[in-house]
């Protein structure tokens, strides 16, 4: 939303890329396959975040309350834990290349389901098939850029494809909030819907065959994954992080317009400075996690948890909330990837792809239930108390973390 999104940031490869290797890999036509699949996660990015900048329109057009309208936010989460390790046991036998596009065709079908959706219970079905899409897609998604260009552009093709990820949380919520106030929120769906198509034509014109992976796929790969001690760790990080992070993520919007009192266009600019914040902070993650993704991932959780606490008893100034907002994309974008690279670390070469998938489940479940008690606490209590619990619970994140490299070491897969 992963942002979600859940998947970004400076990925190690590992041996990954010594799987099977797409034809003319490592030519122009190798590029251009990871630049489209850089596309397909800015698409699927984008209509992971456009909700959260059309919250408040979609609750007035639906005829709901604010906290009910969250679950657009929180369904999409359960539906991609379930998604994710079902997808990676069930599709071990499938062409990368034509899962991709399948896909990206089912994102389509659920923003323009979105897009004429009569009532509420269908908007959450096409949600609810996003969800599992976007389970599905970071499952597989990893390992792809490397075997399309080969072990020696591995790593640049990750960061093309995190450029992507961070693209669409960039253009996800400032489009929502634009387009929102222009066309509506179902317009904006349908334009999405569209946008969507062109980037699956591209996929269909640039993307070679890409041969499933050498080795069979079982459920038990993830339970020797969740197994490792220093694993562990880096789930309950990870979730922690994440659910103190979507508690108060998916009210931003009615918390910079209702209690710091600015308008639209301001919200948009501030979106926009997040996520450019957000491509920084995922930047410098890939310098720090090689010097060590625990203490890093620690150092930017506490950070994180602070700003936000601090956003919740100075967010009535404009101007400090900005600065606190643009420092949190910072931080969050070394969070992000943080979450991943802990898991993919703790895990030898074979068992990558197993990581991802785990690590997809682990954090949907914990984005769906930090939406979720956003959702709650915002029906019960003020958005500043909302805000504060998602400080404290971002801070236990950071905690856990710095106390773990006491018990738990972890290093690059080798």
């Amino acid at each position: 939303m992963i942002n979600s999104t859940t998947c970004t940031g400076a990925i190690p490869t590992g041996d990954v890329t010594s799987q099977q290797t797409a034809p003319d890999g490592n030519g122009r036509r190798g590029w251009a396959s990871v630049g489209a699949v850089a596309l397909g996660a800015f698409v699927i990015v984008m209509t992971e975040t456009l909700p959260v900048g059309l919250l408040p329109q979609i609750a007035d057009g639906l005829g709901i309350a604010l906290g009910p309208a969250g679950l657009i936010v929180l369904v999409p989460g359960f539906a991609a834990a379930v998604a994710a390790p079902l997808f990676y046991r069930g599709s071990s036998s499938f062409n990368r290349r034509t899962l991709i596009l399948v896909l990206g065709l089912t994102v389509l079908v659920s923003n323009a389901v979105v897009a004429i959706a009569p009532g509420f219970a269908l908007v959450l079905v096409a949600r609810m098939l996003f969800g599992a899409t976007l389970g599905a897609f970071w499952t597989i998604v990893s390992p792809v850029g490397p075997r399309l260009v080969g072990k020696a552009g591995g790593t640049r093709a990750i960061s093309i494809v995190a450029a992507g990820i961070s693209g669409g949380t960039v253009v996800g919520l400032p489009a929502g909030q634009f387009l929102g106030n222009l066309v509506g929120w179902r317009y904006t769906f349908a334009i999405a819907a569209a946008a969507t198509l062109l980037i699956v034509a591209a996929q269909a014109i640039v993307l070679p065959s890409i041969p499933p992976p050498a080795q069979r796929t079982r459920l038990t790969d993830l339970g020797r994954v969740i197994a490792r001690p220093a694993t562990r760790f880096g789930m309950a990080a990870g979730a922690l992080a994440f659910i103190g992070q979507f508690t108060a993520w998916t009210y931003i919007t009615p918390f910079l317009a209702d209690h710091t009192q600015l308008s639209s266009g301001a919200i948009s600019v501030l979106y926009v400075l997040y996520g450019v914040a957000g491509i920084v902070g995922s930047v410098i993650a890939g310098s720090l996690f090689n010097r060590g993704v625990v203490p890093s991932f620690a150092g930017a959780a506490i950070a994180v948890a602070v700003l936000v606490i601090v956003l919740a008893f100075t967010g009535t100034m404009p101007w400090s909330a900005a600065v606190l907002l643009v420092l949190w994309g910072g931080f969050w974008g070394i969070v992000n990837p943080g979450t991943l690279v802990w898991i993919l670390h703790s895990s030898p070469a074979e068992d990558q792809e197993a990581a991802s998938a785990v690590n997809v489940t682990n954090l949907q479940i914990a984005l769906a239930i930090g939406s979720g008690l956003g959702a709650t606490l915002v029906s019960l209590t003020a958005l500043q108390t909302l805000f504060i619990a998602s400080g404290a619970i971002v801070l236990a994140s950071g905690v856990l973390a710095a106390t773990s490299t006491r018990f738990v070491r972890v290093d690059p897969p080798k």
